[in-house]
């Protein structure tokens, strides 16, 4: 229901004298009418790049925040590389997640006169402005180096001082959140603060995006976070002065996991300790949601945690090889660190312990894309950086991270997608989505997801208000049940994209403790398509099948469900369990972007990689957690 108070205030909301109203730069209270619960799931993309990073630009971008945000919102942006590019359907949000080390610093190097460049008396400073002006190739080449440098710690002096930066930082700070109030509009498109922290000790990928709940009037009293001198335990201490100083409000989102070195989610503390009840509640009150899939492969699990698990290898090649410059190969012992679903596990043993889940958290996608082209759709690919835009060949070029140990431009995903489930499109909607764990991801497709987990729903519940019945008698994804020694039932449903291919079917993943203290994981295929025909043989469901035609890149949705719904109560559970419980839904086969550009441009690819140009496009829900009372009041708190 609409709120006539929110409709009245909003109406009395003026312009300001720069053309932006008081309603597009604050964080949207009160400017439009809110549902009574979260009726709508809303599209966005938590993590794009523009030329203000310092790598992008590098790479050959030259699109900044303004490009960024119209392509978002849905209109025809020509690409870096000549190319127009257009979504198909626009976003709702879109967080512009810049590299707060050297924000702008490459664009500013670039722009400075040589003579200038001389006088600074830095070698390596030099030779990267002459290499970034010889060519694209070798602009992509000093990006390389540098972000090899970053990784050893070995910047120059002049890119790794904040208080020499400070006063450009600023400047390109406050005008990028301008830009951002200018195309922020309540109710249609949410243009969110944020930035990207990017530690990388010795090369082990512990990057954050921090996002913003707030209008400029408060974020514009902030800089961004270094992130390649610091820990994530400073980052929680700036986040929290934020909110003393503010009022406002702001969360970190940690990616590519699966890089990490086993670092993401290990068991110690950034100084190796063991975690304590203090780092525990901080790292849970300001990461409530973690990135489980983008452009640099998929985080949820790995074949080596899930070998039972059939479809536990997608988005995995190439990049379960080491951490992000490839400077540290990935040894067994270092993925349970590297992946959501054993931190998920891991956060229930930590709980047992602590009386604190440090790692109860939502997940979402988001692309990483490094071209201030938002898209993460398989059939409109853009690249991860300006360097492999949409051109013949670029699949099977090198890679900046790590080709010469076996990482090809194929082994990128296109991308995914954050999905949001609030009340309506505004930043202070948008982020207590997050902040609260309703929220999901997609490798691209916009899915539709529900979830909701209680005690008492059943399939007769699909016959009336079943929304408002999960609301009203359980937790919608991200909540947490209080354990009542009776097994939780939940309500489930999937929609197929309606632009996109049909369901084939809809799993829950469970990880409980056992009576012995040991982490366990199970996958139960809960509804699919085809259920007349397709039967378990041994526990296992038959293929859906697959209609892909490898030389035109095209599918039929002949096969597959538009809709998958159900009620599902946990067979296995024990009373005084701790255990998470979430969706994961696939499609029928579909094409990568490697074959549509096989397909556009005419060319062959090897066994290997036709091997994999052929995906099941998924969906993850945020878990809902079943955990004895004193739990579940502190995740309140």
């Amino acid at each position: 229901m609409a709120s006539a108070a929110a409709l009245g205030l909003a109406m009395l909301l003026g312009g300001c004298d720069d053309g932006v109203t008081a309603a597009a730069s604050g964080d949207g209270s009160d400017t439009i009418a809110l549902t009574d619960y979260p009726e709508q799931v809303f599209w966005g993309d938590t993590h794009l790049h523009t030329d203000n990073s310092v790598d992008a630009f590098g790479f050959g971008t030259r699109l900044g925040p303004e490009e960024a945000l119209r392509f978002a919102r849905g209109e025809a942006v020509t690409a870096t590389t000549g190319m127009e590019g257009k979504l198909a359907r626009p976003l709702d949000f879109l967080v512009i997640a810049d590299h707060s080390d050297g924000l702008g610093a490459t664009r500013r190097l670039y722009d400075a006169p040589r003579i200038g460049v001389v006088a600074m008396g830095d070698d390596t400073m030099l030779r990267w402005y002459d290499m970034m002006h010889e060519s694209p190739e070798q602009s992509q080449r000093a990006i390389g180096e540098l972000i090899t440098a970053a990784a050893n710690g070995n910047l120059p002096e002049a890119m790794r001082d904040p208080e020499r930066n400070e006063e450009t930082t600023r400047e390109i700070w406050s005008e990028h959140l301008d830009t951002l109030d200018k195309f922020n509009e309540p109710g249609v498109f949410t243009a969110i603060a944020g930035f990207e922290y990017s530690l990388m000790p010795d090369g082990n990928n512990l990057h954050r995006v921090v996002m913003f709940r707030d209008g400029s009037d408060r974020t514009k009293q902030v800089l961004p976070y270094p992130g390649l001198t610091t820990t994530p335990e400073g980052l929680w201490d700036y986040l929290e002065a934020y909110g003393e100083a503010t009022g406002g409000q702001a969360l970190a989102i940690p990616h590519n996991s699966n890089l990490s070195g086993g670092l993401m989610f290990a068991m110690t503390d950034s100084n190796g300790d063991p975690i304590t009840a203090e780092y525990a509640a901080m790292r849970a009150k300001y990461e409530p949601v973690v990135e489980a899939t983008q452009i640099k492969g998929d985080s949820e699990t790995h074949p080596f945690l899930s070998p039972n698990d059939e479809f536990a290898d997608f988005g995995v090649t190439g990049w379960e090889l080491g951490n992000l410059p490839l400077t540290i190969k990935t040894t067994d012992d270092m993925r349970p660190g590297n992946y959501v679903r054993e931190a998920l596990k891991r956060g229930l043993s930590l709980e047992e312990q602590l009386g604190v889940n440090p790692y109860r958290f939502g997940l979402i996608g988001s692309t990483d894309s490094h071209t201030s082209l938002a898209t993460g759709d398989e059939d409109n690919f853009f690249g991860k950086h300006s360097g492999n835009e949409k051109r013949r060949g670029r699949a099977l070029e090198p890679q900046n991270l790590g080709t010469r140990f076996g990482r090809f431009g194929w082994h990128y995903l296109a991308g995914g997608y954050a999905a949001a489930w609030a009340r309506g499109n505004t930043r202070a909607e948008i982020f207590d989505a997050f902040a609260r764990r309703e929220v999901y991801a997609t490798t691209g497709p916009r899915m539709q997801v529900r979830l909701f987990g209680g005690f008492d729903f059943a399939e007769n519940d699909f016959g009336g208000e079943w929304v408002r019945a999960g609301y009203d008698r359980g937790v919608p994804m991200g909540g947490v049940l209080e354990e009542s020694g009776t097994a939780p039932t939940f309500l489930v449903e999937a929609l197929k994209d309606p632009d996109g291919a049909n369901l084939d079917r809809v799993q829950i993943v469970k990880g409980w403790i056992d009576g012995n203290g040991a982490m366990q994981e199970r996958v139960f295929d809960i509804a699919w398509s085809d259920a007349d025909t397709r039967r378990m043989d041994g526990g296992k469901l038959a293929p859906v099948g697959d209609t892909v035609n490898r030389k035109t890149a095209t599918y039929e949705n002949t096969i597959g469900a538009a809709q998958l719904r159900t009620a599902w109560t946990d067979p296995d559970y024990r009373p005084g369990q701790r255990a998470f419980y979430y969706v994961r839904v696939l499609e029928i086969p579909t094409p990568r972007w490697v074959l549509y550009d096989a397909a556009e441009y005419g060319f062959s690819l090897s066994d290997e990689i036709m091997a994999e140009m052929v995906a099941q496009e998924r969906a993850y829900s945020s878990p809902i957690w079943i955990a004895p009372p004193a739990q579940t009041r502190s995740d309140e708190g």
